[in-house]
């Protein structure tokens, strides 16, 4: 009854930062509020991310839900099981641009927004610089990272409390679980670390040159890179990641897999997350030969993604089982 990751809400006093990181480097229009926040498109929809330094919670996520009456099923559900549950005032839901919402917070701490019926723009994209879209709708906005003390207690309300489905997971170098709510191979993932939070979000582009050109710009001053141009094993997408205005990481990515859900069966990934690349800058050099050392084994063994020719979504939207 989830069906995309609509929207990303940041608390951040570092609106001028934002804005242009937003814009001159990720490509999204935007649409400025004034005075403490600042809102920016991706697509059709009238708002994707928002920032403002009035917000209660560091970060917000927001999940379309199909019907106006999965709200209150999740609410009952959620109340049920001792989650404590808020229903939108009108000005919340004019302010997040949906027509109802319900909030509460996952067992991390984050405030989750369950939405219905967001809003549409009635002009056509502005992007920031010149880029060909982001892909996006009914993929939605793209996928969300958290980082956790107890992945697997995570893990388990996401699925069980909210109905989101295991792409794959993994045991080494960390704990990771991938989880799909649509054609995306994953709209979340969990990570295990020794702290709570948002971990990235990525942005995925209909063009690999528009990630081309992001890294470019990054490596240029734009923002500082993270992790350098590599490729996922689980979701074959090539990407980089580069620290936000507020410290977690955005990737840039492109050809990310796409899934048919009701046919998809879960496995483990062995591989690592990378089959080449995404040498992650931000670890020392001692703690990047766990990930490094996965890299050298895969290409040694051989192992790849599969040829373009080979990705359907690539070319029609087409979908994997």
């Amino acid at each position: 009854m989830i069906t995309a990751l609509s929207y990303l809400g940041v608390h951040s006093d570092r609106l001028d930062a934002w804005r242009r990181f937003a814009t001159e480097l990720l490509g999204m229009e935007v649409l400025d509020s004034g005075g403490n926040s600042s809102s920016f498109r991706m697509d059709n929809q009238a708002q994707r991310l928002f920032v403002s330094d009035a917000n209660d919670s560091s970060i917000i996520v927001g999940w379309e839900v199909e019907k106006k009456e999965h709200l209150d099923f999740f609410a009952a559900k959620l109340e049920t099981a001792g989650h404590a549950v808020l229903k939108g005032t009108s000005a919340e839901s004019d302010q997040r641009l949906v027509g109802e919402m319900i909030s509460f917070s996952d067992p991390a701490g984050t405030r989750v927004e369950l939405v219905w019926k967001p809003e549409k723009a009635g002009e056509s994209l502005k992007p920031g610089r010149p880029i060909q879209g982001f892909k996006t709708g009914p993929l939605g906005m793209g996928h969300v990272v958290f980082q956790a003390k107890e992945p697997e207690l995570l893990a388990t309300f996401y699925a069980d409390m909210l109905g989101f489905r295991l792409s794959d997971y993994g045991k080494k170098p960390i704990p990771l679980f991938f989880f799909h709510v649509n054609g995306r191979h994953h709209s979340l993932a969990i990570v295990g670390s020794n702290r709570n939070g948002l971990h990235h979000l990525m942005v995925e582009y209909e063009n690999l040159d528009d990630v081309g050109q992001g890294y470019d710009l990054a490596m240029t001053g734009k923002a500082e890179v993270a992790y350098t141009l590599g490729r996922h094993t689980n979701d074959f997408m090539t990407s980089f990641y580069v620290h936000s205005p507020s410290g977690f990481f955005i990737e840039s990515g492109w050809g990310g897999r796409i899934i048919e859900p009701d046919l998809w069966v879960s496995d483990e990934t062995t591989l690592g997350p990378s089959f080449w690349g995404h040498e992650r800058l931000y670890l020392n050099e001692k703690e990047r030969l766990a990930f490094r050392k996965m890299r050298m084994d895969a290409a040694a063994s051989g192992h790849r993604a599969p040829a373009i020719k080979d990705c359907p979504w690539l070319f029609d939207g087409g979908l994997e089982s």
